[in-house]
């Protein structure tokens, strides 16, 4: 069996117009196994790089569909760059209906889904998340419906955009050998922490393709492969003597992944 391809579909809202784009395309090639893994609410730099580095570590191809001029012409240029193949689907059509009207578009993501009591939901549990993601705003930690943490590049912060697209509140705590956890981690509900874990080798494959993406050494200790199995031992020793669920992250998809914090946190 060929291995499944994996579309990475980037959206500034829900993603749902770029989905059912691409699932219509795709029907004229039902031979092939292809996967698509929808990443939604992207508005920051930052979570552009993220959703290209896992693209480029899965050999994907990037479909987006984001209305902010500048996040749309970074995914075009970081995708050039990174040799990955891309298609913007929306911004030709808004600069064409642009310059037949003579005025520019209004950039606001999700118009085309109204508003209603789900979506202001949602948008206030993404709001919640980016706040609170990487170790931020430690204090409001309890206000959280879930809480994630991990060593660096455990997949904490796609898992948490994830999660708060589908209206859960998420914090993610990173967790660093040699410095301790913020003392509220441990105010929370244990029943709402989730702990996690990935295979050694799969982290450093994750760590050597961010430092090549920032131009930086790979061979830092960042990505030492001895650094790293001492990092993962020490996360493991930490999290039993912890009462949380600690679910391993290695070879799942961020959908998966999150169904499986779902049901183990009894939320589904």
């Amino acid at each position: 069996m060929p291995e499944s391809q994996i579309v990475f579909l980037l959206s500034d809202a829900t993603g749902e117009t770029a989905e059912k784009m691409v699932m219509a395309a795709l029907l004229q090639f039902r031979d092939r196994d292809v996967k698509l893994r929808r990443i939604s609410n992207v508005r920051s730099k930052n979570q552009v790089y993220e959703a290209l580095d896992e693209a480029l570590s899965a050999n994907g191809m990037v479909v987006y569909t984001i209305v902010n001029r500048e996040l749309a012409r970074l995914v075009h240029d970081e995708c050039g760059s990174l040799g990955l193949p891309s298609i913007d689907l929306l911004t030709p059509l808004l600069m064409r209906i642009a310059e037949f009207f003579g005025h520019s578009p209004r950039e606001t993501p999700g118009l085309l889904h109204g508003v209603d009591e789900d979506y202001f939901r949602r948008v206030d549990a993404v709001e919640f998340t980016v706040k609170h993601d990487d170790g931020q705003e430690t204090a409001h930690l309890p206000k959280a419906d879930i809480v994630l943490v991990g060593v660096s590049r455990s997949s904490k912060t796609p898992l948490s955009i994830y999660l708060a697209h589908r209206g859960w509140k998420v914090a993610n705590v990173p967790l660093v050998k040699g410095i301790d956890p913020p003392k509220e981690l441990f105010a929370v509900d244990p029943k709402r922490v989730v702990g996690l874990i990935i295979d050694s080798q799969r982290l450093l494959e994750l760590r050597v393709t961010r430092l090549k993406h920032l131009g930086l050494d790979t061979k830092a200790a960042y990505a030492d492969f001895g650094q790293i199995e001492d990092e993962l031992q020490y996360a493991r020793a930490f999290f039993r003597k912890q009462p949380w669920v600690v679910i391993d992250v290695s070879g799942k998809a961020v959908e998966e992944t999150a169904n499986e914090v779902l049901v183990k946190l009894k939320l589904k």
